[in-house]
């Protein structure tokens, strides 16, 4: 039932955050969703052993949501690379300089740099983000149902035991309908194979930040990433898939525009 009562609110919010909200308001949900999200992130990579700093990582990750092209992003990476090996110098035990510096680079990577590409998409079109994150709602309920019904083969019985490949061919199936009922009707005009490649792509990379969130987890120890949102666990737990999807959505989006250019 929790569970149940977290979506209802969560999935109207975020849609009109989406679709309507003012920029202002969209891009400081982001960050505050982004803060909570990074935090979950450096308490799974200190139960690893790899200390992180939430609060230097999210403030890096806020500067990055505020960078208006790809370029400046590129030169942040590297500054918070070379910075964060130099911090973790000062490290008591310096077998953790490497580990620690590497795992503060990649959260910062996989929260914000999706966040930003969450922002690039609406200023695209509000409904391209919209799909980039619909297309796992819709994908992950497909999967549930017929992997509860038709599940035979596990897909990655060490990672995550309860998913099935019949479920991952559900989820790609309902994504694709997704995309061609959403595109057709209400977002921009696209040709039928640009959207095709776009829900295929956003699927099966969610599916992959499904997996590799389970993966982080598992190794920590850790059966959820937090205890933020009632029946769901933590923010990672309920975005892990769309910090995978909508980076895809984005780049792919900007890739086939290109080629059917």
């Amino acid at each position: 039932m929790k569970r149940i009562l977290t979506a209802v609110v969560l999935v109207p919010t975020i849609s009109y955050l989406v679709l309507w909200a003012p920029r202002t308001v969209f891009i400081a949900v982001l960050a505050i969703i982004g803060a909570f999200a990074f935090r979950e992130f450096a308490n799974m990579a200190d139960a690893h052993g790899f200390p992180v700093n939430p609060w230097i990582g999210a403030g890096l990750g806020f500067i990055l949501l505020a960078l208006p092209d790809e370029n400046s992003v590129l030169l942040l990476i590297f500054f918070i690379a070379f910075g964060t090996m130099i911090a973790a110098l000062r490290s008591d035990d310096l077998r953790q300089a490497l580990p620690s510096a590497s795992a503060m680079l990649l959260g910062i990577c996989y929260v914000f740099g999706s966040w930003w590409c969450a922002a690039r998409l609406r200023e695209i079109d509000h409904w391209l983000l919209f799909f980039g994150l619909a297309l796992n709602w819709v994908g992950d309920t497909a999967a549930m149902f017929a992997g509860r019904k038709f599940g035979r083969h596990k897909l990655s019985p060490v990672v995550s035991p309860g998913k099935t490949w019949e479920g991952s061919v559900a989820s790609i199936t309902a994504s694709v309908i997704l995309g061609f009922a959403l595109f057709t009707n209400l977002g921009p005009h696209m040709p039928w194979w640009i959207i095709l490649a776009l829900s295929v792509f956003g699927n099966v990379a969610g599916q992959f930040g499904d997996l590799a969130e389970s993966a982080i987890k598992r190794g920590a120890g850790m059966k959820d990433s937090g205890t933020s949102l009632p029946g769901h666990g933590g923010w990672l737990d309920r975005i892990d898939s769309s910090l995978f999807a909508i980076p895809a959505v984005y780049i792919s989006f900007r890739l086939l525009s290109f080629l059917s250019a």
